[in-house]
């Protein structure tokens, strides 16, 4: 009876610990897999918002871009996922950067930071230093870019292999080269360049190898990349931003190897491309009317390289302007429409305020910046506006001169088109004046001689003597006045 008993008390025994097993295995086996759900849940929730505010980045689609990034910031705060409110931060801060406000991009820099930084997930935290390091590139702080893209690689490699870690890698690499190449490091730059082409071969990393080729004075190996550029552009769907940098850059190299004709034609269309991103990549339509300029210089066509150059002037002038108005505009709508959601945890509000003082103290701060730094530039920019204006004015002096010398009938309309207010002022003294008369000041007014006039017009020099004389009774020009002078010196 006793052993009877001892089993039936060892039995219950046994059942108990079973079931207590299956109980740990059944709870460990959800906890496993709500873990696994959750972070399927968080890569989703980051492959969607990285790879369409990319897409809407590289179309220039700016309000389209901020809308798409106030949903996932409400999307985040209610999964509780503060790495994806991060990643919400660090997309403005891009596009801030891209646009040249670098100002608010530091503020989202910051608010990025605290929630990627601490990342459990290292992609986080390398996509987070990528675009940091793009900052200090805008900045001209090449050493602080090199050293993020650096940490950019480390986290990258500790990172789980996904889609977006595998098209992070080329761009690290894109990064490095540029880094690289301003502060002098060729070899290196060539290296990630080659690599980055290796990794993605796009129209994008084409160009680069070719821009760094253009930037050695290889136009010949850069031709291999332009024509693989060209190629993977008209055979794959490439963005507005990649085909603007491919056009840009095809016409970079047509000009350097002095087909002016195909340059013309690409930046043309890089221009037409950039009008549509100019609100995300700001910095490329003046880049575009800038080598506009240059080529237009190097045809020798004053007029053009004129108009070009006062058009990147006034684009620089009035977009800057409009597109600061407008981000600051977007920003505040953006943190309107987060202070309206009722699920944001309390410990953020802190950070609202703080978002809403700092746009005023840095659109502020900002503004007097920009306006010192606006100065500077128009002044530079002015004093090359002048200087192609006045070589502009010194050609169609030269040729109005010819003209002269030719006696060429046109010589006299010609004139009156370039110096409308010195025939003004002629009529204002004397109504009656003839066309011939008119004709001969401008002669004058060239400070020909007596001799050249008889020469250039078939005249005797006697002849001339005794029109310079009528011309002193018609215009009342006394004796001792120097005639050469008085014609300089004429004003209306």
């Amino acid at each position: 009876m006793i052993i009877i008993k001892n089993n039936k008390t060892y039995s219950k025994g046994l059942i108990k610990i079973i079931t207590y097993t299956i109980c740990i295995g059944l709870f460990l086996l959800m906890t496993s897999c709500n873990r696994n759900s959750k972070d399927k849940e968080r890569e989703e929730f980051d492959d969607a918002l990285l790879t369409q505010s990319s897409d809407l980045q590289h179309s220039g689609e700016f309000e389209a871009l901020f809308r798409l990034n106030i949903k996932y910031l409400k999307k985040a705060a209610k999964m509780k996922y503060n790495a994806g409110k991060g990643l919400c931060y660090l997309n403005m801060a891009g596009l801030n950067v891209s646009a040249g406000n670098y100002e608010k991009a530091r503020f989202f820099f910051n608010e990025a930071e605290k929630d990627l930084v601490n990342s459990e997930n290292p992609y986080h935290k390398a996509t987070f230093y990528d675009t940091y390091s793009e900052y200090y590139y805008h900045l001209k702080i090449y050493n602080k870019a090199i050293e993020y893209n650096g940490k950019a690689f480390y986290y990258l490699n500790k990172a789980k292999k996904t889609k977006l870690s595998n098209k992070l890698l080329p761009i690290l690499y894109v990064n490095k080269g540029a880094y690289y190449a301003h502060k002098g490091w060729l070899g290196t730059s060539l290296k990630s360049f080659t690599k980055a082409n290796m990794l993605e071969n796009s129209a994008y990393t084409n160009c680069m190898l070719a821009q760094y080729y253009l930037y050695v004075r290889k136009p010949d190996s850069a031709g291999i990349y332009i024509a693989r550029a060209d190629e993977k552009m008209l055979s794959h769907k490439t963005s507005d931003v990649e085909s603007l940098w491919v056009y840009y850059t095809m016409g970079y190299y047509y000009n350097e190897v002095n087909n002016s004709e195909e340059a013309e034609k690409d930046l043309k269309k890089a221009l037409e491309i950039n009008i549509k991103t100019r609100r995300t990549y700001s910095s490329h339509i003046k880049g575009v009317y800038k080598s506009l300029a240059e080529l237009y210089k190097k045809k020798n066509d004053g007029g053009k390289a004129y108009f070009y150059l006062k058009k990147y002037m006034e684009e620089e002038a009035r977009f800057d302007a409009a597109r600061f108005a407008a981000m600051n505009k977007s920003t505040e709508d953006f943190i309107s429409e987060v202070k309206k959601e009722s699920d944001w945890r309390k410990n953020d509000l802190p950070l609202l305020i703080a978002l809403s003082i700092s746009v005023l103290t840095i659109s502020g701060v900002y503004v007097r910046k920009f306006i010192n730094l606006l100065k500077i530039r128009k002044k530079t920019l002015s004093e090359e506006r002048d200087e192609l204006k006045s070589r502009v004015y010194n050609r169609k002096l030269e040729e109005l001169m010819e003209l002269a010398r030719k006696n060429d009938s046109s010589f006299f309309l010609k004139f009156k088109e370039l110096y409308p207010d010195f025939i003004k002022a002629l009529l204002k003294i004397n109504p009656d004046l003839e066309n011939s008369e008119l004709a001969f000041c401008a002669m004058l007014k060239f400070r020909f001689s007596s001799k050249e006039i008889a020469d250039y017009t078939f005249v005797q020099h006697k002849s001339v003597q005794q029109k310079k004389y009528r011309i002193r009774k018609r215009l009342n020009i006394p004796g001792e006045t120097d005639l050469y002078d008085f014609f300089e010196n004429l004003k209306e």
